[in-house]
């Protein structure tokens, strides 16, 4: 491929899917440009209320992206311009369901925001809270996800 070629991703088949010791996340670095300073938007964990971004499973038929954006809509209530470069990954460990502790692996995309809804699917069970880079860094729990926040800056998803 040449460095000009633009790389396409596919959409994601779980029909053959079967359970691995580590599972992937697509999650969604939202933000907005606010006098002329970048602000990015958290939310709160729905289980243990801490702050971290809009993130969710892989989906059937969609890219790593498209999956992202759903979770931005149902988690914060947010539609923009999403982008198709993976700004970065972070890991953590995540308690499912039957009370297993799993670790997962999240890929995160930027999302320029342009409408904020107040009402969406998830607007009753999390806060959501715009702030600078740096102060969301502070407050995020994973190491790496901090670093991604506290370097985001918006020029690196024009390309």
């Amino acid at each position: 491929m040449s460095s000009t070629s633009k790389t396409i991703l596919e959409p994601i088949d779980l029909s053959d899917a079967h359970k691995t010791d580590v599972r992937t996340q697509f999650g969604a670095l939202c933000f907005r440009i606010m006098q002329g300073k970048p602000e990015v938007l958290l939310v709160t964990s729905r289980r243990t209320g801490r702050w971290i971004v809009p993130k969710g499973w892989p989906m059937n038929g969609k890219t790593p992206a498209q999956a992202a954006e759903i979770e931005a809509w149902e988690e914060a209530g947010v539609r923009g311009r999403m982008y198709d470069r993976c700004l970065g990954l972070y890991s953590y460990r995540k308690t499912v369901d039957d009370g297993e502790d799993v670790p997962c692996v999240t890929m995160i995309y930027a999302m320029k925001v342009r409408e904020l809804s107040k009402d969406y699917p998830e607007a009753h069970e999390r806060k959501r809270k715009w702030m600078r880079p740096k102060r969301a860094a502070a407050l995020v729990d994973e190491p790496d996800l901090a670093h991604l926040i506290r370097n985001f800056d918006p020029a690196q998803v024009k390309s």
